[in-house]
């Protein structure tokens, strides 16, 4: 999930930087320390989007710089469990697939990707055995998160699922909603 979240923290204003507005170098250097940033209490940070308000600052003896206390606020996203999400396959291995969600990737085990038996092809494509569906590079679909892991903070990990109803790949939708037309179809005709 996308958020937008007020942080308050003390920034390091270097002397090369007294020539500049101080408003627009402390942006400037909140961009540059909070940018990319990942943690598991806040996620994963896209960007800064504004300041709310620069303290007074303090200077630290030994170093000439002085320290702002700034309140601001930056753009995260946060994964968070049995969350809905949408995507882009990325990638197919013969363990699985991952999708995008926007600033990171998630992994779809190979047992995850369908309610069938599922095979990996050398063209990069897995099939199901009985449906014949198909998943590849560059499908839209839909998943749950399962799983979320911040063991490695600067790599953090989504495992996610497409064996739920009404998720994986939007064809398979249309093509469910398509037979339940068909069914109802049949039901009506039989009644009269």
């Amino acid at each position: 999930m996308f958020y937008e979240v007020e942080v308050r923290s003390h920034i390091r204003f270097p002397p090369v930087l007294f020539k500049m507005d101080t408003d627009k170098a402390i942006l400037e250097r909140l961009k540059t320390q909070f940018e990319n940033f990942v943690s598991p209490e806040i996620g994963v940070v896209i960007g800064v989007t504004s300041l709310v308000k620069i303290g007074e600052g303090i200077i630290i003896p030994g170093d000439g710089a002085p320290y702002y206390d700034t309140t601001f606020k930056m753009l995260v996203f946060k994964p968070e469990m049995q969350e809905l999400v949408s995507g882009k396959i990325t990638e197919i291995t013969d363990f699985g697939c991952f999708m995008n969600l926007g600033p990171i990737d998630g992994m779809i085990h190979v047992s995850q990707a369908m309610d069938d038996f599922v095979s990996f092809s050398k063209s990069n494509v897995l099939t199901g055995k009985e449906t014949k569906r198909n998943l590849k590079v560059g499908d839209i679909c839909k998943a749950r998160m399962i799983a979320i892991s911040y063991k490695d903070v600067t790599n953090p990990k989504v495992g996610l699922t497409m064996r739920q109803p009404c998720l994986g790949k939007e064809e398979w939708h249309q093509e469910r909603r398509e037979v339940e037309v068909k069914v109802k179809e049949k039901e009506r005709f039989k009644e009269k």
